[in-house]
């Protein structure tokens, strides 16, 4: 049996101001697929400033719905290949 190797490399970006952090994740696939993904965190008034914290929520946030995504490409794929409807993928 022969296995081959395979790498993603996630790519995640952030932007911030005082209140709000965003991240966008990317993943390119094998097959010159992307999928997209988006996360967001919002310091609460009284919380100190901490970049570090709102970028964990944020990409953390980004890389579930990046998650979710690749869930639901696979799905849609194993559909496609069956001609059928097939039970959900739960995580």
């Amino acid at each position: 049996m022969t296995h081959t190797a395979v790498g993603w490399h996630i790519e995640l970006e952030f932007s911030e101001d005082d209140q709000h952090t965003r991240a966008a994740a990317l993943v390119r696939l094998a097959d010159g697929t992307e999928v997209r993904a988006h996360g967001h965190a919002t310091r609460h008034r009284v919380d100190s400033n901490q970049p570090r914290v709102g970028e964990e929520i944020a990409g953390a946030r980004a890389l579930n719905e990046l998650a979710m995504r690749l869930l639901t490409k696979a799905h849609d794929e194993i559909d496609a290949e069956s001609g059928r409807i097939s039970h959900p993928i739960h995580v």
